[in-house]
């Protein structure tokens, strides 16, 4: 019985519009809806041409008034049909009148077909075969144009062959027994062929909803790797490509509206001795946090701001919208405020700080990729000489710039031996107020530039890669006038990052050493926070291989940098320089006082010697002596001077000092 249920539910669905299958039913509606006036219309042309046959022979009523009811009901749904092709519907619209036309499919039949039947009797041989003739060409007709809808066309065949089989087999005419056999066998035939047809096209919508699919995934992941490759995967900000992209977008329409338009890059001041200090995990953590604030700044100020992560703890912004120079401050500030609040990150509580910089278009480019670098010179700027503020590109920088590549491009073809002087400045032991040593400073004399400070040619040799090959210049010259002071007066000199943290930088300067005759006890390297900061993996390495030769190193500008108390301890260090900026106010204020005694109670806990630079005034000296610092440097003892200067001033120094009333420190000045 089950199984019996199962076919009559099955043989049901046949008659049935698919309730399931929105992509089918609405495939079937497309075609549906294109073949169906084509249906009434042979129902209305037949049934006119069987009308006008059986005029003469039938009731009017049966001729005229039945054929225009008919005609008017079928020419009714033709029109209607013919409005749904430009109509948009909705699955479930699509699935409501496809059933309405399955429901009236019988109804409509069974009306023409007992119409036919009542003209029937009325008709001489010849009439009485149109009627057949047109019930069997309306009925294959009908099977054709209903196709894509097969529960229609399946009752359709069934309320108009049934009866018509069983209405000419009663007629016990032989000519009209053979046509309805005739017919029955050709409309199973067309049933066939309609069950097959209907399979292979429900096939199709399905395999072009399978390739839908697959073009859609195929879509989607082109979609999510184009994302990917335009997405910062740490911050899920757009990452420097897309950056990039969106600016010559940008740039173009400012320059089609002809409104300004503003690039600005952020870098986190502090953020590598985080990530040094705490770890990589921590530093990722602290990266992800400060671009949600920025980004939440950002979303704040408008559509008109695109944040994206450059690379590193560098983020780039795009303003559009016209934005004036006080609204890209404010931005500025906004960021900055949000950047320097406190990130608690489990067990650690750290912070950091940001610098930007700004260039706006067309006032300082008129090219994107120059706007771009406006913008990182105006960074640059503010990293130097403006930290932790935002800086707006500038004619003045912009002058900066003009002096910076000309000092780059004579720097390239100077002559280091012939152009490249040197000066040296007095470190004083406070307790004995004698010299122990001089630190070199270099000076470039060009012939087209004349005098140009270290401050500025320095990062430029950095910045174009003859930074190393200076050095070794230098090192040279610093050593020959080292050879001829006294055996007990040791030379300090600056190294570069690019010197310390190249994996073999380090090996020439101490060929140099080797070769010039002054012991190795006599040299002491100088070394930035900056340049241990850079890549500390090196620089450790790099120190380690001069002190394993015998030369001191001191860690110069302590407390101005970033460099951790980690750092510090691991490195081999002989001395740490306070920074003058904490000597020039350090009677006036208390924190510079504080500071300046931490540092100098930290060189004692590590046994190593404090030297502080910047000295101008017995004042200062007096309280840096009692501050417990171990070694003066600055104006008060002497400017920096030439080589052939030291002797002398080591000379008439021994001199004072030799006089009971001028050997105490306190009369240094005089010298």
């Amino acid at each position: 019985m089950p199984d019996v249920r199962g076919y009559f539910a099955r043989a049901a669905d046949l008659f049935r519009v698919p309730p399931d299958q929105p992509e089918l039913t609405r495939a079937q509606f497309q075609a549906f809806s294109k073949q169906v006036p084509l249906l009434y219309f042979i129902l209305i042309t037949n049934s006119l041409a069987l009308a006008y046959t059986f005029l003469p022979l039938a009731p009017i009523w049966l001729t005229m008034a039945v054929p225009a009811l008919l005609s008017a009901l079928t020419g009714f749904r033709m029109l209607w049909w013919l409005r749904q092709r430009d109509v948009g519907a909705s699955s479930d619209q699509i699935l409501h009148k496809l059933r309405v036309t399955n429901r009236i499919a019988g109804p409509i039949g069974a009306l023409f077909v007992a119409w036919s039947f009542a003209l029937f009797p009325y008709g001489d041989p010849f009439a009485k075969g149109q009627v057949a003739f047109y019930m069997a060409v309306t009925v294959i007709g009908i099977i054709f144009c209903l196709m894509h809808l097969r529960s229609a066309a399946l009752i359709v065949t069934l309320v108009v062959i049934v009866p018509y089989v069983i209405f000419f087999m009663s007629t016990g005419v032989h000519a009209l027994r053979a046509i309805a056999v005739n017919q029955l066998l050709v409309s199973c035939a067309m049933v066939i062929v309609l069950f097959i047809y209907y399979r292979d096209f429900a096939a199709l919508v399905a395999s072009r909803k399978s390739l839908l699919a697959e073009q859609a995934a195929t879509q989607a992941l082109s979609d999510e790797n184009f994302r990917l490759a335009n997405l910062d995967s740490l911050t899920d900000l757009p990452n420097r490509r897309r950056f990039f992209s969106e600016l010559a977008q940008a740039f173009e329409d400012a320059e089609r509206d002809g409104t300004r338009l503003a690039v600005g890059i952020i870098d986190l001041d502090g953020f590598k001795p985080v990530n040094d200090t705490y770890g990589h995990s921590v530093g990722d953590r602290v990266l992800i946090e400060a671009a949600r604030r920025i980004s939440d700044v950002c979303d704040s100020v408008g559509d008109n701001v695109h944040l994206a992560r450059l690379g590193g703890d560098e983020f780039g912004l795009i303003v559009a919208g016209d934005p004036e120079d006080d609204e890209l401050l404010a931005l500025g500030r906004q960021i900055t405020e949000r950047i320097q609040l406190p990130y608690e990150l489990d067990t650690a509580h750290t912070g950091v700080s940001c610098s930007t910089g700004f260039a706006l278009y067309p006032r300082s480019a008129t090219a994107a990729d120059a706007l771009y670098e406006c913008a990182d010179y105006a960074l640059y700027h503010a990293k130097r000489h403006a930290r932790g503020q935002t800086v707006i590109f500038s004619s003045e920088l912009e002058a900066e710039i003009r002096s910076r590549n000309v000092i780059e491009h004579l720097l390239l073809a100077a002559d280091f031996e012939r152009e490249m002087e040197l000066a040296f400045q007095p470190i004083v032991d406070a307790a004995s107020a004698r010299t122990t040593g001089f630190e070199v400073l270099a000076r470039w004399r060009s012939p087209k530039l004349g005098l140009v400070s270290p401050s500025a040619f320095i990062p430029a040799a950095e910045r174009i890669g003859v930074i190393r090959t200076l050095t070794r210049v230098l090192l040279v010259k610093a050593l020959a006038a080292a050879r001829t002071w006294p055996e007990d007066i040791r030379m300090s000199f600056n190294l570069s990052a690019h010197d310390i943290c190249s994996p073999d930088g380090i090996l020439p300067l101490i060929s140099v050493i080797h070769a010039s005759g002054v012991p190795p006890r006599r040299i002491e390297f100088e070394i930035t926070e900056t340049a241990v900061t850079f890549d500390f993996v090196h620089a450790e390495q790099s120190i380690s291989a001069l002190k394993a030769i015998g030369c001191g190193i001191s860690l110069d500008d302590f407390g101005t940098g970033y460099s951790s108390l980690s750092h510090v301890h691991r490195l081999p260090l002989d001395k740490l320089k306070v920074d003058r900026s904490f000597v020039h106010d350090v009677n006036a204020n208390p924190i510079s006082h504080k500071i300046i005694k931490s540092l100098t109670g930290l060189c004692a806990d590590m046994e190593i010697s404090c030297v502080v630079e910047g000295v101008e005034t017995k004042e200062q000296l007096d309280s840096l002596c009692r501050l417990g610092a171990d070694y003066i440097q600055g104006y008060y003892f002497a400017e920096p001077m030439p080589a052939d200067a030291v002797l002398g001033f080591l000379t008439r120094e021994r001199q004072r000092l030799a006089e009971p009333s001028e050997g105490k420190l306190a009369g240094a000045g005089a010298a």
